[in-house]
């Protein structure tokens, strides 16, 4: 055993997510990620049951980890109670805690998602706000869609919302009183540390790279383009 398993041990999802593997499968079977993506979970807990420290330090390094959709059919199949979705969720804390998430291509993305919905959800108590979907982030949505944020307010009141009106209503604004709340909450269970170590770490692997990093809302700068765009799906898809 070594420091990284200690801390991995230390995690009370570690902790109920294995009792035992028996390299049964099962987990792998019915894991849709498994479908699509060089991921096995059978593997992970192999692997995590080691204990061996070099091994846990290149999964925290690793896109593996960042490929389970943390479905937890794994948890509902596995014939010892494991539940290797609760493995990935410590294992993926472990990587942003000690900041190896950026030494891989799915763990960068960590910077889009605080920046597009944790950042959403502490300034507008939304995790997707309407005025934050923007074509040229989603252009998959299209001409339609961009028409329809274009025309918001007499089209969101024609459905029934109350964008940003008070009192009840889909797309209503949210009390400064509840976002004060919010950010309380992320403070004392340690999201804002997190969210800080995602940007410090992150804006030290932007100068390794050569690239722009921008402050902590910039959803423009070359580091955030590339880790919100870029993917090697050769690499990431199950041959």
């Amino acid at each position: 055993m070594g420091k990284l398993f200690d801390r991995l041990n230390s995690d009370v999802r570690f902790v109920e997510g294995i009792n035992g593997c028996i390299n049964c499968g099962t987990c792998t079977a019915i894991c849709p990620a498994a479908e699509v993506y060089d991921y096995e979970p059978r593997t992970i807990a192999n692997l995590v049951q080691m204990r061996d420290d070099n091994v846990i330090e290149e999964l925290l390094k690793s896109d593996t980890i960042w490929y389970c959709g943390e479905c937890m059919s794994c948890k509902t199949r596995c014939p010892r109670n494991n539940a290797p979705g609760l493995l990935i969720q410590a294992l993926r804390g472990l990587s942003i805690e000690t900041g190896l998430f950026v030494e891989s291509e799915k763990g960068r993305q960590q910077l889009s998602l605080k920046r597009m919905l944790g950042n959403s959800i502490l300034e507008t108590g939304y995790c997707v706000h309407f005025d934050h979907a923007e074509l040229s982030m989603f252009p998959e949505l299209g001409p339609v869609w961009q028409w329809v944020r274009d025309n918001r307010e007499k089209v969101l009141a024609k459905v029934g919302a109350n964008y940003n009106g008070s009192g009840p209503g889909a797309m209503r604004k949210i009390s400064k009183e509840n976002l004060d709340e919010l950010e309380k909450i992320f403070e004392v269970t340690g999201g804002l540390d997190w969210f800080d170590k995602i940007e410090d770490v992150s804006t030290q692997k932007a100068k390794e790279l050569g690239m722009e990093k921008g402050d902590a809302t910039d959803k423009k700068s070359a580091y955030f383009t590339h880790v919100y765009r870029y993917n090697n799906a050769e690499k990431h898809r199950r041959k």
